[in-house]
């Protein structure tokens, strides 16, 4: 059995900082849409950020089974948090 993948935070783009039109506001969980045991396949929307402006759509790096969620709706979310794992279909 492969090691899980893990899901993290995607690297914030650099306007963000720069500009402040899309993030005004501290980044948090919008929704989660998967729970352990759900199959997903590649860029399936697994959660949703809340940025201020903007909700950011996280997808599924690869097809698999979620085997944990580690955030919850509301949750602050920084760049590089894992947020679930996901256990790659063979």
């Amino acid at each position: 059995m492969a090691a899980p993948v893990e899901i993290r935070i995607p690297k914030y783009p650099p306007c963000w900082d720069s500009c402040g039109s899309c993030r005004t506001e501290q980044v948090f969980i919008q929704s989660v849409l998967v729970g352990p045991g759900d199959k997903v396949k590649y860029d399936d929307t697994v959660l949703v950020l809340e940025t201020g402006k903007v909700a950011v759509d996280i997808g599924a790096p690869q097809d698999g089974t979620i085997i944990a969620v580690y955030v919850e709706t509301n949750d602050p979310v920084d760049e590089g948090d894992l947020v679930a794992l996901l256990e790659v279909d063979a």
